[in-house]
């Protein structure tokens, strides 16, 4: 196994310091670090933080591998600066069986770029109709934790209620798509003056608030975790900061997007801006900026969702709803809030690493950069600015919303347990694991 001294990083944008990672775990901390054998890495100037860890991106395979693959997607999340991603179970088939997850999760391993924690579905097929075999797969090798309908609500709320008692019992959580469908038929943007102007069927706020403020009363009456998947409007925030005070156990995630764009980008008709939640209002996303900052909404999630240039490129009305976004969210994540001076780098550790691989209960990822931790690990250059080019990008979804704009931020080097899959802002090598080997 490689060994990897990192000269003079700033862990957590502190003082700088090495690193020396071998074995697969940090070995060493401390200034004037040296190692026979080892490869150097100038880390002069760049910010080193414990590796990204996704709670929600969509890597498409089994059934759509014409708009990504694990292979792809995972390659693009490398990239993007994580070590660990969950995939969310929205394929065809559906992730609602065992066999299914521990699919994905083989396909993760074989294409070696980052961890892949499989989504279950809470329903079979992501109809609402049935709870989907939420034990198998938790007991499956894929060890699932986290289910999601993901693109669709759970919107009985019977099914619901079963479904948070039933996670329980392996220390689960259900990742709600809070969406009241009826409030929702024919949505194509946010509800609000401009949806009048342009003539498209709006989605009101109340429709996601709806479902965050059911939900959260349920969790509290069934004593379950309950995670909140991309909270886009200010009143959800304040239902969940209601929430917290009482004592609920619900956590939520926010998008790069949603802190960064408003509903203005869809005045020019673009497709590339139709999100399912859609873009909101200027005031939502400062809402949405505070509660990250406040804790009151525990982690970004890219909810990066490639689409072909059929399903994206074509008129509003009938194009695919998503973005993609694991090669961007560190950049929009530095833009809106670290360059606002809202969080700092161990801010965005909290939200991009530690606090998703917590909610996730995924082993050794979101670990302090500390001695014996596992080297997962990457290198970011706060200094550089790049200008989005999507056909540059390692995924094949071409449905970037940062397309020509210039992003602060690079990621230098990505390191997998102890393993350089990215160095010098380039794709390095994989590290392939076999099934045999155990997480930790």
């Amino acid at each position: 196994m490689s060994t990897y001294l990192l000269k003079s990083v700033r862990p957590l944008g502190g003082d700088p310091t090495d690193l020396l990672l071998r074995d697969g775990r940090i070995a060493e901390v401390g200034t004037g670090l040296d190692a026979a054998g080892a490869s150097v890495v100038d880390g002069d100037g760049l910010v080193a933080l414990p590796g990204l860890v996704d709670l929600h991106t969509h890597l498409r395979e089994p059934g759509r591998e014409d708009a990504e693959t694990v292979e792809t997607g995972t390659l693009a999340a490398a990239l993007g600066g994580f070590t660990a991603v969950h995939a969310m179970a929205n394929t065809d088939p559906v992730a609602d069986t065992a066999g299914v997850v521990e699919q994905v999760w083989r396909l993760g391993r074989r294409a070696g770029w980052v961890d892949v924690r499989p989504v279950g579905a809470v329903t079979v097929g992501l109809a609402g109709e049935r709870l989907a075999e939420l034990g198998a797969m938790a007991d499956s090798a894929a060890g699932v934790r986290v289910f999601s309908d993901d693109g669709h609500c759970v919107w009985d709320a019977v099914l619901m209620r079963r479904a948070l008692e039933y996670v329980k019992a392996f220390d689960g959580v259900v990742a709600q798509h809070a969406q009241e469908p009826r409030l929702t038929a024919g949505a194509q943007m946010h509800e609000g003056e401009l949806s009048g102007v342009l003539g498209l069927q709006g989605w009101p706020a109340v429709a996601e608030e709806a479902i965050v403020a059911r939900d959260v009363l349920l969790a509290g009456h069934v004593g379950s975790r309950l995670h909140v998947c991309h909270v886009s409007t200010a009143g959800s925030v304040e239902i969940l900061r209601w929430a917290r005070s009482r004592g609920v156990d619900v956590t939520a995630e926010v998008t790069p997007h949603h802190l960064l764009l408003t509903d203005e980008r869809v005045r020019g008709y673009d497709p590339v801006f139709k999100v399912n939640p859609p873009l909101r209002t200027a005031d939502d996303v400062a809402a949405l900026r505070e509660a990250l900052a406040d804790g009151t909404i525990d982690v970004v999630a890219t909810d990066h969702a490639p689409h072909t240039v059929e399903d994206k490129d074509c008129e509003w009305a009938a194009a695919a709803m998503g973005m993609t976004g694991l090669e961007t969210a560190l950049s929009v994540v530095q833009e809106a809030m670290v360059d606002t001076g809202l969080l700092d780098w161990a801010g965005v550790a909290r939200v991009l690493s530690s606090a998703p691989a917590r909610i996730g209960r995924v082993a050794g990822q979101g670990r302090p950069l500390q001695v014996g931790e596992p080297a997962n690990v990457v290198l970011v250059d706060p200094a550089a600015r790049r200008r989005i080019d999507p056909a540059t990008m390692a995924t094949q979804g071409r449905n970037s919303p940062y397309a020509g704009t210039e992003l602060p931020g690079r990621v230098v080097a990505t390191f997998h347990r102890g393993h350089a899959t990215v160095l010098d802002g380039a794709p390095a090598s994989p590290r392939p694991v076999g099934d045999e080997e155990v997480d930790r």
